[in-house]
């Protein structure tokens, strides 16, 4: 038996493949023979068809309401506010011996 080497697909096969199923026109080993595709990645592929249908005609907008604006100005002063913890710590612990060396 041969190993298959990964192969990746377009969305537009994907789509193609799911659209298929749903219409149930052929089962899915029918289908996972004409498109060379196992019968658990049809049904997965259905499955994510399925659920992101409705973002098709809402136009994308569930998405972006869900997700909230990114603060870029208050991460940049978390990230500085830790590296200056991580830098005192690690000089406290080098003076009192309990620091056995840099990592």
């Amino acid at each position: 038996m041969t190993k298959r080497s990964r192969r990746t697909h377009s969305a537009t096969f994907k789509a193609k493949v799911a659209m298929a199923a749903l219409k149930g026109d052929k089962t899915l080993a029918e289908l996972a023979q004409q498109y060379d595709v196992h019968p658990s990645q049809i049904t997965e592929w259905k499955q994510q068809l399925a659920e992101h249908a409705a973002d098709v005609f809402g136009g994308g907008k569930t998405k972006t309401a869900a997700e909230p604006p990114v603060d870029v100005k208050a991460l940049h002063a978390k990230i500085g506010q830790l590296t200056l913890e991580n830098d005192f710590l690690e000089h406290a612990l080098g003076k009192a011996g309990l620091l056995s060396g840099k990592r």
